[in-house]
């Protein structure tokens, strides 16, 4: 969760201030004499620290009096490796790279996937991600125990059509591995032009691993999907939380209204986070004003409350939905429906992400994200490396969690790998018999795929190739959302709480 603050905005505390009480006038004239014999001391230390500071810079090495005066103790073993690389070094060095390392170092030793340290041109496309439309494969990852995982692909991105699912972890990019690289560094090499094309070696839990050829594209930032489902319910999707997300909310919030909601599904599935002032007045719309939204807790332990601000909508039930891949500000959204407006939750347990990120820019561009501060729910409970249970536990099928297909791999008679029995599994989920499902490609098999391609009139070519088996993978994606236990329980719940009325 990034917390939308102004740059190099401080915090600080004040201390509690002295007061004088009155006093007899002798004393006030010793105090006044006290004052004159402590400002002229303080007057001659500062003459005499500049006239020590001009002989040095008059008759001694330069260098070493600006750093007499400048230099931290805890950074001298930093200037000499800087040094005695740039002295020493085989080749010329690029002393901005030099000091981007070092502070990138830094950040890293932290340990924390979260605080991250982005060039000027790393801070460029981070700014892009949350503002307005980048290009790319449409996927949120994070750094986790030294590999770079899927968080979440974005609705409608490359990405999840592709068939990336959070947790998926990503081993290269083109041949290139990016174990122990931070999320910046994979960044850049995962995203690129619209129309260009990337590789990535995927591990999805204990199963083989599988290169995936994604196709790049303009990733916009639309963040809600709304639609009118049976008996008046309405359910809404936010993918994340960006500029104008909320704005979004109440637009398409008025538009199913108009149609006759009367009861609302609230869709945070695979929604990695975002802004969170963006956060705080979506969740207030659904939380009674003056109860809490969450708390945010520093590392001195003071704690600071953020209450709902109340809302204008209408009175009817709300069900929300999480998932493995609903992260931070979609966590503070759950868990403050839940704990201070009563809403039923459906789904699997959440991400588990607690704390607070703050994003500051230096002079020249480049930028410094950092963990600020932890967040709790309003009863104060840590989600992080926990989530959120919900109140109805609701599993997706075992296809919904298929190893994808690589598009580029022809599997044809004779071939035999999981990508095989990834597709025989995905052919018998759509009602077509491979005769086996152990990754052996045989007679039986390529029959199906002549069924299945005759359906989608494609060529009957009975091999997986391309576009049909784009269309294999698109075909159970779709199943999925048509028969999405999810959302049907969620229905569900719905219309209990309607029948009450």
């Amino acid at each position: 969760m990034d917390q939308d603050k102004p740059n190099g905005e401080r915090r600080e505390t004040e201390g509690p201030s002295e007061q004088l009480g009155e006093t007899e006038e002798p004393k006030q004239n010793v105090m006044q004499i006290k004052k004159f014999h402590f400002a002229m001391l303080l007057f001659f230390v500062v003459f005499i620290t500049a006239g020590i500071t001009t002989f040095a810079l008059a008759f001694g090495d330069d260098e070493t009096a600006v750093k007499v005066i400048r230099e931290r103790e805890e950074f001298a073993k930093l200037y000499e490796a800087y040094d005695t690389l740039k002295d020493n070094y085989y080749t010329d060095l690029d002393q901005e790279k030099l000091i981007d390392g070092a502070i990138s170092g830094m950040v890293d030793s932290l340990d924390d996937p979260y605080s991250d340290y982005m060039s000027l041109e790393d801070a460029k496309s981070f700014h892009e991600s949350i503002s307005s439309s980048f290009e790319g494969i449409g996927a949120e990852i994070q750094q986790k125990e030294g590999h770079i995982a899927i968080v979440s692909p974005l609705k409608g991105s490359p990405a999840e059509k592709a068939g990336l699912l959070p947790e998926d972890v990503i081993l290269s990019v083109d041949g290139k591995s990016i174990q122990g690289m931070n999320t910046t560094e994979a960044v850049a090499l995962i995203r690129g032009e619209k129309g260009t094309k990337v590789k990535l070696m995927i591990q999805r839990g204990n199963a083989e691993p599988t290169e995936v050829t994604i196709t790049r594209d303009t990733i916009p930032i639309e963040t809600v999907y709304g639609e009118m489902l049976e008996d008046g319910i309405g359910k809404v999707q936010i993918t994340n939380f960006s500029e104008n997300t909320y704005k979004e909310l109440i637009d398409v919030l008025k538009d199913l209204e108009s149609q006759g909601m009367n009861g609302l599904i609230l869709d945070l599935r695979q929604n990695p986070g975002g802004l969170l002032d963006q956060a705080i007045k979506i969740t207030s719309l659904f939380v009674p004003e003056g109860k809490l939204l969450f708390k945010v807790e520093d590392r001195a332990g003071n704690v600071e409350e953020y209450a709902s601000s109340g809302n204008d909508l209408g009175n009817f039930p709300l069900v929300v939905v999480i998932d493995k891949g609903s992260a931070s500000a979609s966590e503070i959204l759950a868990g403050a429906v839940s704990e201070s407006a009563n809403v039923p939750l459906v789904g699997q347990t959440t991400f588990g992400k607690g704390t607070v990120q703050r994003a500051e820019d230096f002079p020249d561009g480049s930028n410094i994200k950092l963990t600020t501060e932890k967040w709790l729910t309003p009863k104060g409970n840590w989600v992080h490396q926990k989530g959120i249970k919900p109140d109805y536990e609701v599993p997706m099928p075992e296809y919904a969690s298929l190893p994808f297909i690589d598009p580029e791999m022809e599997l044809k008679i004779s071939t035999a790998s999981e990508q095989v029995k990834s597709a025989q599994k995905m052919l018998k989920v759509l009602g077509y018999d491979p005769g086996r499902e152990d990754g052996y490609f045989d007679d039986k098999t390529s029959e199906a795929v002549k069924q299945f391609q005759k359906d989608k009139e494609l060529e009957e070519t009975g091999s997986l190739k391309e576009e049909s088996t784009m269309e294999l993978m698109n075909a159970v994606r779709d199943k999925m959302l048509d028969e999405d236990p999810q959302i049907e329980k969620a229905v569900e719940v719905i219309q209990k709480e309607l029948s009450k009325k």
